[in-house]
């Protein structure tokens, strides 16, 4: 793995040296927010007349920002927050909308796919190179993605295939860090277009043991075929991740023993996962309108050794964490067909089908072992350690939806959505416990449940006025959303199928132009009544539902263009999360009603602020400021943590081709709790140490 890192990092670096360059330098799009987006209806829409909350980042902005996490490229979207990391390594996040911190509430599209499938966003293996934007709904796509979104969609569009951002870079950083990376279309053959985009890197940590080693390649192909367009997405991506070991909660405040970079993962400690994914498209024009089908197929096979520290913490000796040795295998299928019909009269009718299939098994062997508190020594390997418990899931999903929409624009002032879908959703789990000391205590268990509803939404947005660029929007929308719980694929064999979630909420706003074009603004007031939240057992880590919630607030975005390559940008929200129905369990394991406490991790002012200087050549700077305010640590609302600021900021000088960059993530060196885990009770991962790098690149 770390062989194949190496070279596409020197990949990178020889096309650096050798100049080359297949075709003229890509044009410089502009950076303000795009025109046409798809994610809310699958067809190009102004973002203008969308009745809903859009944000839009380039793939230049984030070129020029050196952002190459979901944390960086996403720290100027209002309310959003994408703190890296989790329980699903390093390489991951866990990004949250609306207040609602949880890893699977969100839905990841990548390139029209569900990226994740029926399961979990998979973060680890999101390819950010040769974006060429990535568009941010709030809230749920109750009618377009049915089951698997909820409080917002996280849209990942990478250059078609032809085109490209025509890049290479090779970067070296902080803690022994170095990346690479070469995106460029191929020569055409005929009607065959064609890109590819490379990745790798190797990623250190303040703590020496956590790194990040991953290589992606990503090719892209189109091509006529019997009078429409034929398209293939190939992709490969190796994550050997090695995770850190979460900070533990003791009483109202995360511990002061533990070091806050001491490692107590095993020794053989390691989430790595091959993933390899097809997808096929096909676009046909009709005499009813545009045919277009997709379907792809993803196979992941992962191995997640770790261990957790247990909340009493004790260091005499005795054992004081538990470890997993899992294997995980976990396979998506994907298809989608839809037909885009214009009715007259400035109607347009969008219908389809689409279904996910999924399949993860997992056969975890659990031990316990002791590891000194002061972090000064390696824990013993989980092959050393008797197996306690062998617990095993296999379980199939099955998201099938019928859909029809509605776009009816009846003048150039109204634009008027509506939309119905038809979700059929089928599960089944099969799950063992095999007790290692008393196979008396053996279980083996079948669950299954089937649930069909329906889903839908309606909006409308209406111009209040328009002046050349200049113009203001006023919109509304009801959306009503349902999504299965989630599978962590944590230790236990969680034999139950928890209830589904299920949400309807409200949202309204006011979007625009002005100043001549160069001011973009918008505003908007949500609420979200939400039931049956999937969330970890504050004692056992196990996950349950949490009966009722109520998310709230209200978020402004700003952006000022003081000239053409020269940018302001504001963000602020106000959230305000809160259990409404919900009885838990105190950290001893006594029932507790936290009904309107706020949920955990949930700060009620998010704010972010950047300077974006980024010319064609020259020189070029950017500066981002994010504040993140109080939150609580638990359910109870006991154990506070305070606000924080963070700064990424980047410096660099670009001469023709070529340029160099110096860039820094996290310059105050904030280390709070930014994500709960689901599988060590009581334990926070912290936010990642100060960071610098220095890359140089090429326009090829």
């Amino acid at each position: 793995m770390r062989n194949c890192v190496r070279l596409q990092a020197a990949l990178s670096g020889a096309v650096l040296a050798l100049g080359l360059s297949p075709q003229a330098e890509a044009d410089q799009a502009s950076d303000r927010i795009e025109q046409v987006v798809v994610t809310a209806t699958k067809i190009p829409e102004p973002i203008d007349e969308v009745p809903a909350d859009i944000s839009v980042i380039t793939g230049n902005e984030m070129l020029g920002r050196d952002a190459t996490d979901l944390r960086t490229a996403l720290s100027l979207v209002p309310g959003v927050e994408a703190p890296p990391g989790g329980d699903a390594g390093p390489s991951s996040a866990v990004p949250s909308f609306w207040g609602l911190h949880e890893f699977d509430a969100f839905l990841l599209v990548v390139d029209d796919v569900p990226w994740g499938g029926a399961f979990n966003p998979a973060i680890s293996t999101l390819d950010l190179t040769d974006v060429e934007r990535v568009e941010i709904l709030k809230g749920a796509a109750p009618v377009m993605y049915g089951a698997t979104s909820f409080v917002g969609v996280v849209h990942v569009l990478h250059y078609p295939a032809g085109e490209s951002a025509n890049e290479a870079d090779a970067a070296f950083g902080s803690f022994g860090s170095y990346r690479g990376s070469a995106s460029f279309a191929l020569p055409a053959m005929g009607s065959l277009v064609q890109s590819l985009a490379v990745s790798g890197e190797n990623i250190g940590f303040a703590d020496r043991r956590e790194a990040i080693d991953d290589g992606k390649l990503l090719y892209r192909a189109a091509v006529g075929l019997g009078g429409g367009t034929l398209r293939l997405d190939a992709d490969v991506t190796l994550v050997h991740d090695l995770p850190p070991s979460p900070i533990v909660r003791v009483g109202t405040a995360l511990n002061d023993i533990t070091p806050i970079n001491a490692n107590y993962q095993p020794a053989d400690s390691q989430i790595a996962e091959n993933k390899y994914h097809l997808s096929l498209g096909y676009t046909l024009p009709t005499s009813w309108g545009s045919w277009d089908s997709v379907v792809s197929f993803a196979h992941s096979d992962i191995r997640d050794v770790r261990g957790f520290l247990r909340p009493d913490l004790i260091d005499d000796g005795s054992p004081n964490a538990d470890s997993q040795n899992q294997y995980r295998l976990i396979n998506d299928l994907y298809a989608d067909s839809h037909l885009a019909s214009d009715l007259g009269g400035g109607a347009t009718l969008l219908v389809g089908a689409d279904l996910l299939y999924g399949i993860g098994r997992q056969r975890s062997l659990n031990g316990e072992y002791y590891v000194p508190l002061n972090g000064l020594t390696i824990a013993p390997p989980t092959t050393s350690l008797h197996v306690d418990e062998i617990n095993s899931v296999a379980d199939r999903r099955v998201f099938a939806g019928q859909y029809a929409q509605v776009d009816w624009k009846p003048d150039d002032r109204w634009d008027v959505v509506a939309g119905l879908r038809l979700n059929e959703t089928d599960e089944h789990k099969d799950s063992a416990h095999i007790d290692g000391f008393d196979h008396t205590l053996d279980e083996f268990d079948t669950a299954s449940r089937n649930v069909v509803r329906l889903s839908e939404t309606l909006g409308a947005s209406y111009r209040l006025w328009g002046q050349g660029s200049d113009g203001a929007v006023l919109y509304a929308d009801y959306r009503d959303a349902f999504k299965p719980a989630a599978i962590d694929f944590g230790p236990d064999n969680t034999p139950d199928i928890l209830q589904p979630e299920t949400a309807q909420s409200y949202e309204a706003g006011l979007k625009g132009e002005a100043a001549g074009g160069r001011l973009s603004y918008e505003a908007e007031l949500f609420l979200q009544d939400f039931a049956n939240l999937v969330v970890p057992n504050p004692v056992t880590g196990e996950l349950e539902n949490a009966a009722k919630e109520r998310l709230q607030g209200a978020e402004i975005e700003t952006r000022y263009a003081v000239m053409p390559d020269f940018a302001l940008a504001a963000n602020l929200a106000y959230h305000d999360a809160r259990f409404t129905r919900f009885t838990t369990v105190d950290d001893s394991g006594n029932p507790v009603n936290v009904d309107g406490n706020e949920l955990t991790l949930s700060p009620r002012v998010l704010a972010s602020a950047g300077l974006l200087y980024v010319p064609t050549q020259g020189l070029n700077a950017t500066l981002v400021a994010t504040y993140v305010g109080h939150r609580w640590l638990n359910e109870e609302n006991t154990a506070p943590d305070s606000a924080y600021v963070t700064l990424d900021a980047t410096l660099g000088y670009r001469m023709g081709r070529y340029g160099v960059t110096l860039s820094g993530s996290n310059l105050t060196d904030q280390r709070p709790p930014v994500s709960a885990s689901e599988f060590g009770s009581q334990s926070f991962y912290l936010l990642p140490a100060r960071t610098l790098w220095i890359k140089v690149d090429a326009s090829l």
